[in-house]
């Protein structure tokens, strides 16, 4: 039996990190969030084991996720931050994670909100990213449209070993008027078969909260249409999904979307995908829900 793994969580904990865009204007999100409300939340919704995913690009974040799975059986990974943009430091810092984590399983930036509108595309973070692929890591880009994800397509081609994850479908603008131009460049990305996508975050994209299984579906057809069961894998972008309804609002939602699956594009969707794109553990420590 396939382990039901959330591809996509968060911890944070202000006392101890910076978070630069969490400050009081975040609402319910200006709290910190422990490892421990993320199990309670997990297990209601039957979810066997999570990859902790950064919230800043520090240090201190990944340390913080990193000493969360060292503490809770059900993290089964861990993506991290590194400084891509200096090639010497981000290949000391991999091999300093690689050695001590075997959880640690891949790396991210906040693109979203780098100045460098370029950034995927700089020749320094390139050479960084063929070291991540060297190491067997793979890399996860958030909140790509419309900034970032032509440029995935091009990072994709120009280090075909990287493995890049797609966070939230790229935001699709559900309900939008550019909504035809994000599933263009999502069907375009897909053609790269080092891409993979995560079906999270999708409530949240535009903003709103009340989106329903229905108003969902499109921008989840299409993605099964272009990706495939075997290359999707569910997220539920715990905690940010707390000011809508929390876990059980988007699990709820995303249960109904999957039910329509057969039962073997379910298992890839709800954690055979996952479990082989970062390379999980899910028989040891750090894997499963206890």
């Amino acid at each position: 039996m396939t382990a039901h793994v959330d591809a996509h969580l968060h911890v944070w904990d202000l006392d101890r990190c910076h978070y630069g865009w969490l400050s009081p204007a975040a609402g319910a999100l200006h709290r910190t969030f422990t490892a421990g409300e993320a199990h309670k939340a997990l297990q209601a919704a039957g979810m066997d084991a999570a990859v902790l995913v950064q919230a800043a690009d520090t240090i201190c974040d990944t340390d913080a996720m990193l000493d969360a799975a060292a503490a809770h059986p059900w993290v089964a990974g861990v993506v991290g931050w590194v400084p891509l943009a200096d090639p010497a430091a981000a290949a000391r810092e991999l091999d300093r994670r690689t050695a001590a984590w075997p959880v640690f399983k891949g790396v991210r930036h906040l693109v979203h909100v780098d100045p460098d509108r370029e950034f995927l595309a700089r020749p320094e973070v390139v050479t960084s990213l063929r070291t991540v692929a060297r190491h067997g890591l793979v890399l996860d880009v958030p909140d790509a449209w419309p900034r970032h994800l032509p440029a995935m397509a091009a990072l994709a081609d120009a280090v075909p070993d990287l493995t890049v994850v797609l966070d939230h479908l790229g935001k699709p603008p559900i309900g939008r008027d550019d909504f035809p131009a994000w599933a263009a460049a999502l069907r375009d990305l897909a053609r790269r078969g080092n891409v993979v996508a995560k079906l999270s975050g999708l409530d949240t994209a535009t903003g709103r909260h009340d989106w329903t299984a229905h108003d969902l579906r499109p921008a989840v057809d299409l993605a099964l249409e272009s990706f495939g069961p075997s290359r999707l894998m569910y997220g539920g972008d715990w905690p940010m999904t707390v000011p809508g309804g929390g876990y059980a609002s988007v699990w709820s939602r995303m249960r109904e979307i999957v039910a329509a699956l057969s039962p073997d594009e379910r298992r890839a969707v709800m954690g055979g995908t996952a479990t082989r794109v970062y390379g999980l553990d899910l028989a040891g420590p750090g894997s499963a829900v206890g």
